[in-house]
């Protein structure tokens, strides 16, 4: 079943950030757009490429108005040693969420419990809590953080204009399609 359109559910959380231990719950999610990124684990090989690209993005994400998470099963402990020796990981400077009881990979549907590691799996949460766009690879593909981009804006601009939705290979300032009869089969 499709995680698309529902709220996320209640949890709490260990996290890393900033070179400091916090908590994280539900409640920092709302009020703001969120990309949720889980990952299989730490000290890994595609893992790094994928936070560290995803890093590369934050500038564009943070304009948007964007917060981003990255989750595995491992716990914050593994992640601050992670951030402190690897090139890739010590340039993140988003919140790394610790899952080892898995209650978010459960949650969020991408929990491999044969393996008791997250699968690769890409979420956009909208101010309310809701998730508005989910994508999840295998294993060995890696992802590309540069497609969030304009995703976020295509989630953004159909949540502020109703009615409206944005066709495939969308841009900000594009044209967009306005829902209705007269315009099915016109495409």
């Amino acid at each position: 079943m499709s995680l698309v359109g529902k709220h996320i559910e209640a949890f709490e959380t260990d996290a890393y950030y900033d070179y400091e231990f916090k908590k994280v719950s539900e409640q920092d999610f709302l009020g703001k757009w969120s990309v949720l990124v889980f990952y299989p684990a730490d000290f890994s090989f595609v893992c790094p490429t994928e936070l560290e690209d995803l890093q590369e993005q934050q500038e564009a994400l943070g304009a948007l108005g964007v917060v981003t998470y990255s989750c595995s099963t491992d716990t914050h402990y593994v992640h601050a040693a992670w951030h402190q020796e690897s090139p890739a990981i010590s340039k993140i400077t988003y919140t790394m969420l610790a899952d080892p009881s898995w209650q978010l990979a459960r949650s969020f549907d991408v929990l491999d419990e044969e393996a008791g590691l997250a699968q690769r799996g890409t979420f956009i949460i909208d101010p309310d809590g809701v998730i508005q766009a989910v994508e999840i690879t295998a294993d060995g593909i890696g992802r590309d953080a540069s497609q969030l981009v304009d995703k976020i804006k295509a989630a953004q601009y159909i949540r502020d204009h109703p009615g409206e939705v944005c066709p495939a290979k969308w841009k900000q300032d594009g044209e967009t399609l306005k829902t209705g009869v007269d315009l099915v089969g016109k495409i």
